[in-house]
């Protein structure tokens, strides 16, 4: 997505003769020359590898009586080695995307030697133990290699953690398991730093708001969607504003922090839905969630395409619930738009005021 915006604007640069289609071209092969950079050979290499280990489990699946015990032992030991042996084979010769295959077909097999030995010699444990057990070897294959590829894996095995702990405890709260989402949010984005796995912190922000929903679905608590518009605005505010001491930190993560953080503010508001469903309060909740769109869009609607996107969607399904449900009468909803265009023309002239004030005071820093 980047690099399209990125051509077609070197593409307009370079007709106005800006900089010259040398200095275009020379930008874009630097682009791609980054390790973080999507590739279609890269990306095939993974789904080839993907499909390889299903291969292979189906083929020692379709033979599984006739294998003696310690030959499919011995052999799914020696089918780790082979492929991350393979794996070092390939990076000292600068084979980085087969690699990454390879590394990703060793997790994959460890998984299922966990499972197998488990199955042999009737181990003591649940599926929890094992999932995190390969969980924990794949974040240390992952920081071993500085691979981003395994640690993306390690992103997606932490859903898979998350989803047997729900699906073994029935969703309920359990000591200490409870706290995994943001244990193991914490544990991928040091991996993501040290692996530059970038584009890793997307299921790092998916994990812990798969895990409020969870928290809410505990007790469906008008405090809970309370706590989650406020935490949310606060991080949002904390990496949107320019005066924020975080603000210049998190704009070099890109859009993703203020993003999510919008989402959360978002998904509280959208839960508020269920216990505000009338009359003031309703009204207090429509004011509240259009008046966040509007601060979203004032704050990132320029720079955020994300942000901008939602806060279109949010005030369009806002407006659009606000027809369907009567406040009072129809004479009510007719003077509540009206009473909410009023504040929106307000708002936006603050808005414009304060543009040009940020506009004036950045010529005087730049000067």
């Amino acid at each position: 997505m980047y690099r399209g915006r990125l051509t077609r604007d070197l593409a307009i640069w370079v007709d106005k003769g800006m900089i010259p289609s040398a200095t275009a071209e020379a930008l874009l092969k630097e682009l791609d020359s980054r390790k973080s950079s999507f590739s279609v050979g890269g990306v095939l290499m993974i789904i080839a590898a993907v499909l390889i280990a299903a291969s292979i489990l189906l083929l020692v699946a379709a033979n599984w009586q006739d294998i003696p015990r310690l030959t499919k032992v011995f052999g799914i030991i020696l089918l780790i080695w082979i492929f991350y042996l393979s794996a070092a084979l390939a990076f000292s010769r600068g084979a980085d995307r087969f690699g990454a295959a390879l590394l990703v077909l060793g997790a994959a097999s460890f998984g299922g030697a966990i499972a197998l030995i488990g199955q042999l010699y009737h181990l003591s444990g649940d599926t929890l133990d094992a999932m995190l057990l390969w969980f924990a070897m794949t974040v240390a294959s992952a920081a071993a290699f500085r691979s981003a590829a395994l640690t993306v894996f390690a992103g997606f095995l932490a859903f898979v953690v998350f989803g047997t702990y729900l699906e073994q405890y029935e969703a309920e709260w359990r000591g200490i398991y409870a706290f995994w989402p943001p244990v193991a949010g914490l544990v991928l984005a040091v991996l993501a730093q040290w692996s530059g796995a970038e584009r890793s912190r997307h299921l790092i922000y998916i994990l812990l708001l798969s895990w409020c929903v969870w928290l809410y679905s505990l007790r469906a608590d008008l405090a809970v969607a309370l706590l989650f518009v406020v935490v949310g605005m606060l991080a949002f505010l904390a990496v949107a504003l320019p005066q924020s001491p975080v603000s210049a930190l998190a704009r070099r993560r890109g859009a993703s922090p203020a993003f999510y953080s919008f989402v959360l503010t978002s998904l509280g508001l959208g839960l508020l839905h269920f216990h505000w469903t009338e009359g003031g309060e309703l009204a207090l909740l429509a004011l509240l969630t259009i008046g966040t769109t509007l601060l979203a869009l004032s704050l990132e609607g320029r720079d955020n395409g994300a942000v901008r996107y939602l806060a279109y969607v949010i005030f369009a399904a806002e407006v659009l619930y606000l027809s369907f449900v009567t406040i009072n009468s129809m004479l009510g909803t007719s003077a509540f738009f009206l009473l909410a265009g009023l504040v929106v023309a307000a708002l936006a002239f603050v808005v414009v005021k304060l543009e040009k004030l940020f506009a004036r005071k950045d010529g005087e820093v730049a000067r």
